[in-house]
């Protein structure tokens, strides 16, 4: 494996379909790089960018080269991300994290960002052969960011794109069709261990992280930073759940007041899992309809009461 690719564990077919690429000068004007999030999409685009921004992909990568494009500051590389629209401002959503502002919708990638792109490939490459834009979560395109991305797509110049979505099917076949197709597989636990226990060895021991992550190191540490800002105490009432119907509206209130809607949907899914490896499957659609009122912005308190208060019947407790 060429040394650019050494981080990137568990891909082989996508890394040589991207330095066959490289060896043959085949290089495409636009890449989508599909699959299950946190599987090493990102770290691929990354790996990638740093070949065709060097002026020989062939022999090492100079560690200058490296660093500026990690850190985002190569004039020949455009890293785009969806984006919130806050005090008329676009940002990240690490940055409304930091910012506290709450978020009643998904980020998206918005026309601007896209105009910016047209911008950004109007003028020719600085230092490298050709530019690189990379749109991550290209799926949260509204229609009409897409359709200007569409007109990008078919001049792009000596530019090549790559865009970052779960499936072919998240995105218009239109895009599609101008895209060399990367596949991107979910790992099998040898490779999953080989991640995670650098990272957080206590993860691969955890049973629900892991059937909730489906072979994606990234969403198994999501899941696990989302477990920590559950407390241990009002998990185990979860798991176990009380017999009183006075106990569980109690659990209820603790659930709204502990955890802010987005951890609460989280929950959900974990404890669909939990109850599921319980032999619980009556429990399954009660939560399933939890989630979907949750998503509709039902005052959360109430949810809670009637799905615990539901599973109180003998044939669901």
């Amino acid at each position: 494996m060429h040394p650019t690719f050494a981080p990137l564990i568990g891909q082989p077919q996508a890394v040589e379909l991207l330095l066959q690429a490289v060896r043959l000068n085949r290089i495409a004007p636009a890449y989508l790089f599909a699959g299950a999030p946190g599987v090493g999409r990102g770290l691929a685009a990354r790996c990638f960018a740093e070949l065709l921004l060097t002026t020989h992909p062939e022999g090492e990568i100079p560690q200058a080269l490296r660093q500026r494009i990690q850190q985002g500051n190569h004039p020949d590389l455009l890293w785009v991300e969806p984006t919130y629209l806050h005090q008329g401002k676009r940002i990240s959503a690490a940055e409304a994290t930091e910012l506290g502002v709450k978020r009643r919708s998904p980020p998206e990638i918005r026309l601007e960002q896209i105009r910016d792109v047209s911008r950004f490939l109007s003028r020719p490459p600085l230092e490298a052969p050709r530019a690189v834009v990379v749109l991550e979560n290209a799926e949260s395109m509204a229609e009409s960011a897409a359709n200007g991305l569409l007109k990008t797509l078919e001049e792009p110049g000596r530019a090549t794109l790559i865009l970052i979505a779960p499936s072919p099917e998240s995105l218009l076949p239109t895009l599609v069709s101008r895209c060399q197709r990367i596949p991107f597989q979910r790992l099998g636990s040898e490779a999953m261990a080989q991640i995670l226990h650098p990272l957080n060895p206590e993860i691969l021991a955890h049973a629900e992280i892991l059937a909730l992550a489906q072979g994606s190191p990234g969403e198994a540490v999501t899941h696990w930073h989302y477990l920590q800002t559950v407390p241990a105490d009002l998990l185990n009432r979860l798991i176990q759940l009380p017999s009183s119907l006075r106990d569980r509206l109690e659990l209820a209130r603790d659930i709204d007041q502990a955890l802010d809607p987005e951890a609460q949907l989280w929950l959900i899914d974990y404890l669909q899992q939990a109850y599921w490896q319980q032999a619980q499957p009556n429990r399954l659609p009660l939560l399933e309809t939890a989630k979907l009122y949750l998503t509709r912005y039902v005052q959360p308190r109430l949810v809670w009461e009637v799905t615990l208060m539901a599973m109180h019947s003998p044939c669901l407790a």
